[in-house]
């Protein structure tokens, strides 16, 4: 099966695919998701398959209006109601407690609770009309890996496992949503994104915990990224902290005269002020942690085309408002290395 590219102009054919049962990837404004029918079972077995992805590791289902969640979700409150005027269309997630067997285990993990979002991309809210069927939506790439960004990052993947994908163009964010867990008695932040701690706490007036704990063996997740590898590149990635000095990495590859080539992932002011080695690719995030954010999946990516190179150097920053969603993201592709250790 070839997988086609569908434009924004043949959104019928995409929702037709849906509506069949077929697997189709979409854009949002954060990173490429991997559609089905939240409601047909069968379909949301093959997003698993599709991606290689452990089936206990639940799924986000998307939205194109507020009534949707109402229909599978016990009574929404008013803070909810509140963070969803504020933020959605949007890049935040939101969990919440299900009326009985309104959805499948497959896209549950097998809990009570599910995780949903309104995205803010025209669209795909447009194929979710269009197709009248709520979408889980995955990110659109093999399990583990860097998430997509662009549809040719997609077919990269995923061509031949399904059926389409409807390319907007690149994402806007590059980084996922956050996910606010809201079927507890206090919000919990489950994995960071966009939209911050701070913002949320301004919206409802209450304190908003950080609940990143590591999950478990025998634990089922509540959201995507917080139980198995993600975002890794087959090279291995090393985090140059704020306090490190970069001219401290440029003498550490030369004193060991590394014949391999090997990439540096840095800020524009950064990748200028040294004298590189001749074997250090050079590869700018831009000039700012937003910029990092959206260039962070992308480049990884592109190393992940050129086998030759089997270390990676990337800039960190710290790890507040949109930097802690990055550097969520970082320390998850570098397993946690840091330059640092070396």
């Amino acid at each position: 099966m070839e997988t086609k590219i569908l434009k924004p102009d043949q959104i019928d054919e995409a929702a037709r695919l849906i509506s069949e049962g077929e697997l189709v990837a979409f854009p949002t404004e954060t990173v490429y998701g991997l559609g089905a029918d939240a409601t047909n079972e069968f379909a949301v077995k093959q997003v698993y398959q599709a991606k290689g992805r452990p089936s206990d590791n639940p799924l986000i289902v998307h939205v194109a209006d507020v009534a949707t969640v109402e229909r599978f979700a016990e009574p929404l409150s008013d803070t909810a109601r509140k963070l969803m005027a504020a933020f959605w269309p949007g890049s935040l997630t939101m969990i919440f407690k299900l009326k009985p067997a309104a959805l499948s285990a497959f896209v549950t993990g097998g809990l009570k609770t599910a995780a949903f979002r309104f995205p803010n991309n025209q669209t795909t809210l447009t194929l979710i009309k269009t197709s009248g069927k709520p979408m889980v939506g995955p990110s659109a790439n093999t399990s583990g890996k860097p998430s997509p960004t662009t549809a040719q990052h997609v077919y990269h993947d995923l061509n031949g496992k399904i059926a389409a994908i409807l390319d907007d163009g690149p994402t806007e964010v590059g980084v996922e949503s956050t996910v606010l867990d809201m079927s507890t008695d206090q919000p919990a932040i489950l994995r960071p994104g966009a939209v911050t701690k701070k913002q949320i706490e301004s919206v409802i007036g209450i304190p908003v915990m950080d609940e990143l704990h590591h999950v478990g063996t025998n634990e089922v997740p509540k959201a995507p990224g917080m139980k198995y590898k993600h975002y890794a590149p087959n090279a291995q990635v090393y985090i140059v902290d704020p306090g490190d000095s970069w001219q401290d990495v440029s003498r550490w590859i030369k004193n060991n005269q590394l014949q391999a080539p090997i990439g540096v992932m840095a800020f524009d002011d950064d990748l200028k002020m040294i004298n590189w080695s001749t074997n250090v690719k050079q590869i700018s995030l831009g000039n700012n942690v937003s910029d990092a954010s959206h260039n962070l999946f992308r480049e990884l990516r592109d190393f992940d085309d050129q086998p030759q190179y089997k270390i990676i150097f990337v800039q960190g920053v710290e790890p507040t408002g949109l930097g802690e969603a990055y550097m969520n993201r970082l320390n998850k592709s570098a397993g946690q290395m840091h330059f640092k250790q070396l």
